[in-house]
């Protein structure tokens, strides 16, 4: 251990000695300091408690008398309202018998405080006699806003142009639309009007109670201009008829084409319009058909036909009738636009159902009326009134998704009412064509009726016509017979087979099946129509006692059945249920084709010995021919010309209209008699059995020719 000094050590203690007394001086300033704070914070809490002891009630004071303050103005503003609520009676009573007419904005703004002086007497003081006097004017000031949405309403609403609605069907078919003629488009009513109407709409909706007359103010003004916009339309469609001479030519259809639209200016009409086909073949195509030249070049007017004048009308009145379904589509469509426009949504569907009631009402009643002249026409024997269904019937099955969806925010019966004028025309239309397979089978054979020469048959004429055109709605008819469960039966003529394709369910088949099944049915009663017509021929024939005249009458019909059906193509549809009708015709017009020829044994009778060697063959044997081979073979010649002239002169007043049938009958005669009377001819010629040879040698073989190929020529 090492000794450390004394000295050092009282150094460091004597050192250290002196921090200590640095640090005790330093603790005692601390303290000394601390008390003084302490003292300070405390003097200036308690002047705090003080100040807040005085404060506290002055600033409680203050906003009670604040609040007071408000409440007094408050009341003063309130007071102020009451006061006025009592003068607003008096104040605004002039103006609310004036009515709207100085301004609606203000009217409106004149009814609002009257609304509110009488919640307030409603509530505050409902026997006072400042509520009577205010309900007295909200019930005037109510009652003009409505006559004033009434006025407006009906002053500004116009008939659409013709034109324009007819800008509106045909720009469904162009291939670019164009949006301007969209129902959308349509300017019902001038822009400041709706946001007058909408104003009006909007005031009655939150200040009356239960049912708002408004809407069917709205709607039973709006329906009856839709009836006059459809009226206008027809009265265009009849006047344009009449300025083209009432042609109904399908690709001239003035309903159809730009011309009509020009005639009445509208806004615009398209550069670039061609004629549309929209509605198919319109039914004056159909019925000017029935009236037409038949195959002989000869004017015939149908047993079952009523007059070309009537006819006329009737086309016109269809042709309406079709523009009618699609126009007031559109028009409805339109509606629907503008009501959006000015009526609240809550109101909307309501409204709506009844405006498009009448023109509902309107169009199911015209089809009824169709129908109704369909059936009455059938009854006295007209089937051209039946075609016209067809149209309609195709239009209707075109249109009718368009107008579902439309509709769907009317009622059920609305919406059904479109459904129930195709099932009707659907229905009435199946039975009509029933009605007619009937007719054809029974259909009286009297002999005034008979042609005298032998030509086609009115009723073999009209009923290709028919089916004819018929043809040109082969899907429409197809589908109203298996919609109808229309089911063809078998024919004692011959009797088409009916797939089971007919009764499967429609749904679950694809639309190419669909269309199959269509023509599968259309096919099968097409049959059963030729079959009952087959059947009525062979009844009538026997109205002729000239068996030859029955031949040619039953050759020229089956010979006209089968062209018709081969020229519209019929015969392709009919071959669906029966694949051997051309050969069966085929068969029919031979075997009429060799009864014809019968009538040439009398003529065969006298030239048919050419086989045989003569007994004397040079004239200085004359001498020893007797008496009776000479005047076996005058007989002969004269039997001969005797028979070809009475044939000529029957036969020449014999019809066949088909100039290519007249001709293949007229070559296959001279086929049949040309080659055996020259050889005949030839063999007696050199024969010296008779000293006038011109009076039995009348006829050379092509004098003989000639006269055949002057049969069936009435002028000959």
């Amino acid at each position: 251990m090492v000794d450390v000094p004394i000295k050092e050590i009282d150094l460091i203690l004597a050192r250290e000695g002196k921090n200590l007394n640095l640090l005790t001086e330093s603790l005692e300033r601390s303290n000394k300091m601390t008390k003084n704070m302490t003292s300070v914070l405390q003097s200036f809490d308690l002047r705090l408690r003080k100040l807040e002891e005085n404060i506290t009630p002055v600033y409680l004071e203050t906003g009670n008398l604040q609040r007071r303050q408000e409440n007094i103005e408050k009341t003063m503003v309130n007071l102020d309202h009451v006061i006025g609520l009592y003068h607003i009676a008096k104040d605004s009573e002039k103006s609310v018998r004036d009515g709207p007419s100085n301004g609606l904005e203000e009217y409106l703004s004149s009814m609002e405080k009257i609304q509110q002086a009488f919640d307030y007497f409603m509530k505050n003081s409902p026997g006072s006699p400042e509520l009577s006097t205010v309900s007295h004017l909200l019930d005037v000031g109510r009652k003009s806003i409505e006559k004033e949405f009434k006025n407006l309403l009906a002053r500004h609403s116009k008939p659409v142009m013709p034109t324009v609605v007819l800008n509106l069907i045909d720009n469904e078919q162009d291939e670019v639309i164009d949006a301007e003629f969209l129902p959308g488009n349509i300017d019902h009513l001038p822009e400041r009007v709706i946001e007058d109407l909408l104003a009006i709409t909007s005031w009655l909706l939150t200040h009356t109670q239960g049912d708002h007359d408004f809407t069917e103010v709205y709607a039973v003004v709006r329906s009856n201009n839709l009836i006059k916009s459809l009226q206008s339309l027809r009265d265009h469609i009849k006047k344009t008829n009449v300025s083209t001479g009432g042609n109904h030519n399908t690709q001239n259809s003035p309903l159809m084409s730009s011309k009509a639209r020009k005639e009445t200016p509208t806004r615009r009409v398209p550069s670039k319009r061609t004629p549309s086909n929209y509605f198919g073949r319109m039914s004056g195509t159909l019925k000017a058909s029935m009236h037409s030249l038949d195959s002989s070049g000869i004017k015939r007017t149908p047993s079952f036909s009523t007059s070309e004048i009537k006819d006329d009308v009737l086309d016109v009145e269809l042709d309406g009738y079709l523009v009618g379904i699609s126009s007031l589509l559109r028009l409805i469509q339109s509606e629907w636009c503008l009501l959006c426009c000015i009526i609240p949504q809550t109101q909307r569907m309501r409204c709506f159902d009844l405006l498009v009631q009448q023109g509902l009402d309107l169009l199911v009643a015209e089809g009824d009326q169709i129908a109704t002249t369909a059936k009455k026409s059938i009854s006295k024997h007209d089937y051209s009134s039946l075609v016209s269904i067809f149209p309609v019937i195709k239009h209707l099955r075109i249109v009718r998704p368009e107008y579902d969806n439309t509709l769907q925010a009317c009622q059920g019966s609305t919406k059904a009412k479109l459904g129930d004028l195709q099932a009707m025309l659907d229905t009435t239309g199946a039975k009509l064509m029933e009605t007619f397979v009937d007719c054809i089978r029974n259909d009286p054979d009297k002999q005034s009726n008979m042609p005298r020469d032998g030509t086609v048959h009115e009723l073999t004429s009209n009923v290709m016509m028919f089916l004819s055109q018929l043809l040109e709605y082969a899907d429409t008819a197809g589908a109203m017979l298996v919609t109808q469960a229309y089911i063809v039966g078998a024919s004692t003529w011959y009797e088409p087979e009916v797939p089971n394709l007919f009764f499967k369910d429609a749904s679950s088949l694809s639309p190419q099946q669909q269309a199959h099944k269509y023509k599968m049915k259309l096919s099968a009663y097409l049959s059963k129509v030729l079959s009952a017509l087959g059947l009525n021929l062979n009844n009538k024939v026997d109205n002729y006692s000239d068996v030859t005249l029955r031949a040619i009458f039953m050759l020229n019909n089956y010979n006209h059945i089968l062209k018709s059906m081969k020229r519209s193509g019929l015969l392709d549809i009919i071959c669906l249920s029966n694949p051997d009708a051309e050969k069966l015709y085929d068969d029919k017009i031979l075997e009429q084709k060799r009864f014809y020829s019968q009538s040439w044994s009398r003529v065969l009778h006298f030239i048919q010995d050419i086989h045989k060697a003569l007994p004397y063959q040079k004239a200085q044997d004359l001498s020893k021919m007797k008496d009776k081979e000479r005047q076996n073979i005058k007989d002969k010649f004269t039997g001969f010309n005797k028979e070809i002239e009475d044939l000529h002169r029957v036969q020449k007043g014999y019809a066949i209209p088909d100039m290519e049938l007249r001709e293949t009958l007229i070559h296959d005669n001279k086929q049949y008699i040309t080659p055996v009377y020259e050889k005949f001819y030839h063999k007696y010629q050199s024969v010296n059995f008779t000293r006038n040879p011109e009076k039995y040698l009348k006829y050379n073989p092509t004098e003989v020719a000639e006269i055949i190929d002057r049969f069936f020529d009435s002028t000959a």
